[in-house]
This record gives structure tokens, C-alpha cells and sequence, in this order.
């Protein structure tokens, strides 16, 4: 019986996977930073990077669906034998390089330096890396970026968008991340590779939102107003003390195109991912 070892295992890319694993009869140590009851073939373990109690000496597979840059330094850090590692990162490696704001290229810089430290760990130990990196997560109501969009919307009755908000998204579906990871375990043509996860369908960032609110009970109404009067809208809200993380430069990608070439992905291990077809239930209230 092959035994796995995965990280951030009770997030939303986390538990679809487990359930991959299990069904393939992997034993699967997971680690979680609060304490979860164990099932047959699985054995939870609590901690984080900073610290985990119970860790095997060795596993046939490694896989991170937390930070990338925090698992990098644990990896590197930790004697650990695995042949084959996992780890997620982000589009945001590309995306974000070239932000007008600080702490976002601070945030595609400490991705890039993360990719790094896995592949050279790996490769030091011989063993086999892989770096997959999505787009927008959605499908579990844990995410920062449509869950946040359908809060505002459940808070105010309605969500505000600039006419202009006709930049290109492709949103992934947690359980199709999950099923990546569990295909490249096994795929040897993605071995010391980093690969882009979109979504199967590209839509405008106004459909996506409203796609978002169409899924909703009652649906909220969607707004699109000019520029200049978004703007202002915008610092009201931050004025208020909402909205606070949303800036100059998430504005600006709302008008840009986030485009991914999935083929490598397709041809390596066969990803097939869904269109963006977001139900009931995918947005939950808080605390639900």
C-alpha cells in the first residue's frame, strides 16, 4: 500500500483529495492545524509547518495544498524521504510580477523563490517535483476572491462594477485541482514541471460575477457604472473600512486579461477541468 502525506489537508483542495487517495487505497497521513478524527486509511496528524507531531520517516508521495513559499522552507528543512512532491502555487507568479502595488510583487517574488527551493530540494534528493498553480478558486466557499464577491453581495443586496470590468478569467474548481494532483502523482512527463490550472471556460470578469449572483437565493443585482464613479464608490467603502485589501491594482486587473494555456497540463495528465457553472450551496453564509 503506497502512503501519502499531504498538507492543508482539511482546506478546499485538501478533502477532495483525500477522498482521491483513499479510493485508490493510498494510506494518507493528513495534516490539519485543528484536531479531525481518523478513518479507515487515514490518520490525521495536527500542526503546521512550524511543527508536527507524528510525521513518518517517509512517504511514497508529499503534497502541499498550503502556502507554497512556507512548504519550500519546511521541505528544504526537513529530512523527510519522499520520491514525489506535490505542491500548489499560484498564477499569481505571473500575474502579480508586474503589480503596481508592493506587496503584491512581494507576493509573486516569494512564489518564485518557493518554486525554486522545491525544484532544487528534489532534485538534490532525487526525487521527483511538480508545481501546480490555479487560477480563481471556487466550489467550496473557502476562497478569497468570488465567496468575498458573493459576501458583498449578501451584505449590500447588490454588487458595483465599473463598465469597463471586461478582463478575461478562467475560475477552477477545487475538486478539479484536486483531481491534478492525484493524476500527476503517477504522470512522469510532469516530473520537475510547473504547470498553469485554469478553468475550462474563459468568460469576462462582469459574466463571472454575475454567474456568482445567478447562483444565489434571492439573486442580488448587479450594477455597472462608470469608472470615475466606481472609484469614488470605492473610496467611500474604504473610507468606511470595507474593502480595505481591494486596490488600485485589483481594479486594474478587472480590465485585464488572465489567460492560461492549459494544453501542457491536458497532454501530461490528462487534465479536463469544468466550465464555470457556479450552484447553490457554493457560497454559504458565513460561519455555515
Amino acid at each position: 500500500m503506497k502512503t501519502a502525506l499531504v498538507f492543508g489537508a482539511s482546506g478546499q483542495i485538501g478533502l477532495p483529495l483525500l477522498d482521491l487517495l483513499r479510493d485508490d487505497e493510498w494510506r494518507v497521513y493528513a495534516v490539519s492545524r485543528e484536531p479531525q478524527a481518523d478513518q479507515p486509511g487515514l490518520h490525521w496528524l495536527q500542526g503546521d509547518f512550524s511543527g508536527v507531531r507524528g510525521l513518518p520517516n517517509d512517504a511514497d508521495a508529499m503534497i502541499s495544498c498550503g502556502p507554497l513559499d512556507v512548504f519550500a522552507r519546511w521541505y528544504a528543512a526537513t529530512p523527510l524521504r519522499c520520491p514525489r512532491v506535490v505542491a500548489f502555487g499560484s498564477t499569481s507568479i505571473d500575474v502579480k510580477r508586474g503589480s503596481a502595488d508592493a506587496d503584491e510583487r512581494e507576493l509573486a517574488a516569494r512564489l518564485r523563490e518557493g518554486e525554486r527551493l522545491v525544484f532544487e530540494t528534489a532534485s538534490a534528493r532525487n526525487a521527483a517535483a511538480t508545481v501546480l498553480r490555479p487560477t480563481l478558486i471556487y466550489g467550496a466557499g473557502r476562497d478569497r476572491n468570488l465567496t468575498r464577491i458573493a459576501e458583498v453581495a449578501r451584505r449590500f443586496g447588490r454588487v458595483v462594477l465599473p463598465r469597463d470590468a471586461r478582463g478575461l478569467r478562467q475560475p477552477v474548481h477545487v475538486r478539479d485541482l484536486a483531481d491534478a494532483a492525484f493524476r500527476c502523482l503517477d504522470a512522469e512527463a510532469s516530473f520537475g514541471r510547473a504547470y498553469a490550472l485554469p478553468g475550462g471556460e474563459t468568460v469576462e470578469y462582469r459574466e463571472m460575477v454575475a454567474r456568482v449572483l445567478q447562483a444565489m437565493t434571492p439573486p442580488p443585482k448587479l450594477h455597472e457604472v462608470p469608472s470615475p464613479f466606481f472609484n469614488a464608490l470605492l473610496a467611500l467603502a474604504h473610507a468606511a473600512g470595507y474593502a480595505l485589501d481591494f486596490n488600485e491594482a485589483a481594479v486594474a486587473r478587472m480590465r485585464s486579461d488572465l489567460v492560461f494555456d492549459a494544453s501542457d497540463a491536458q497532454r501530461d495528465f490528462g487534465y479536463a477541468p469544468r466550465g464555470f457553472r457556479p450552484a447553490p450551496g457554493m457560497f454559504p453564509l458565513a460561519g455555515e
